[in-house]
């Protein structure tokens, strides 16, 4: 639950950067290392909530299933198949959330890794 206001501070920052950025034309080549180091740690905190998430999300799914088998909502068969697939489905909806933040936080981060010319 701590993490949840870090996580959402992170996300108003990789929302709001860019648009201010685009609107005032505050990022500028000069600042370009700058504003990606702040979209990278931004990017770094979302990625790090997600990859907390995820064991709570996969847990939350085998639970959900044996409480619906348990408490009889569901049938063996077809219609726990059916379950089954829409739980796994939500828990790897989490799978790629984190994928995805992965993705921009590396590719943020990629100026940095590579070395390149610095402006500023």
């Amino acid at each position: 639950m701590a993490a949840v206001g870090a996580a959402t501070f992170a996300n108003q920052v990789v929302m709001w950067l860019p648009l201010i950025g685009m609107f005032t034309g505050m990022i500028t080549p000069a600042h370009y290392y700058t504003w990606a180091m702040c979209m990278a740690a931004a990017w770094g905190v979302i990625m790090l909530f997600n990859l907390v998430t995820l064991p709570v999300e996969f847990d939350a799914s085998a639970r959900a299933k044996v409480i619906l088998g348990k408490m009889g909502f569901i049938q063996q068969g077809e219609e726990a198949d059916g379950v089954n697939k829409v739980l796994n489905a939500a828990a790897l909806t989490y799978v790629a959330a984190f994928i995805t933040s992965l993705a921009y936080f590396l590719y943020y981060l990629l100026p940095f890794l590579l070395g390149g010319r610095r402006n500023d």
